[in-house]
């Protein structure tokens, strides 16, 4: 199963792909872990993409689709991956589709979760204490004004690959407000689980 997993910025992607992973045995892809990788290995692309992160701004999607193409060749994803914090535009949106239809595969499912974003301010604040009280460090952008820029990106460029999932009829919504186990719920009733 190939899904891609939407909702702004503390949205519960991460939580949800995690259950997602357990239950249908493929990998969760999520481009932001992706490229902290390459950050924290130093490459190139992720020199590039640190200083932009850190800014709380989006990667190009050069860099993005490079990493995505990559890493769907590889054998874990044979029967299939969940796509988590990409597409985050419209055009990333077709050159994924665009990207598939070479490849011969195509999307089962896009869900899409739908929170109130007053409290994901609370939930980011509340993400940042877990980690420290785990003793982690916290993502350079775990703080209220990138947070802000990061929604504000989301708002702009993000929202829009919704309206582009919906207009061909692919799109599931899910309200992300609910208790994380009825999201799960909701999200494996919505993709036929």
């Amino acid at each position: 199963m190939r899904l891609v997993l939407l909702g702004p910025p503390g949205a519960g992607k991460g939580t949800q792909s995690a259950r997602l992973v357990e239950k249908l045995g493929i990998p969760q892809l999520s481009t932001g872990d992706m490229l902290r990788a390459a950050v924290a290995a130093g490459s190139p692309i992720g020199l590039r993409a640190k200083a932009l992160m850190d800014a709380g701004q989006l990667v190009p999607d050069e860099i993005v689709i490079g990493i995505i193409e990559q890493r769907i060749d590889e054998p874990d994803c044979a029967n299939g991956f969940i796509l988590d914090g990409f597409p985050r535009t419209v055009a990333q949106a077709e050159a994924l589709g665009e990207l598939l239809a070479r490849k011969g595969m195509n999307l089962d499912a896009v869900v899409e979760l739908v929170v109130d974003e007053t409290a994901l301010v609370d939930r980011m604040r509340k993400r940042v204490a877990e980690t420290l009280a785990a003793g982690k460090p916290v993502r350079a952008d775990d703080n209220p004004e990138s947070f802000k820029t990061r929604l504000d990106a989301y708002r702009a460029q993000t929202a829009p690959v919704s309206r582009h999932y919906a207009q061909r009829g692919e799109l599931k919504q899910v309200d992300g407000m609910m208790a994380i186990d009825e999201v799960t719920t909701a999200i494996n009733e919505s993709i036929g689980q």
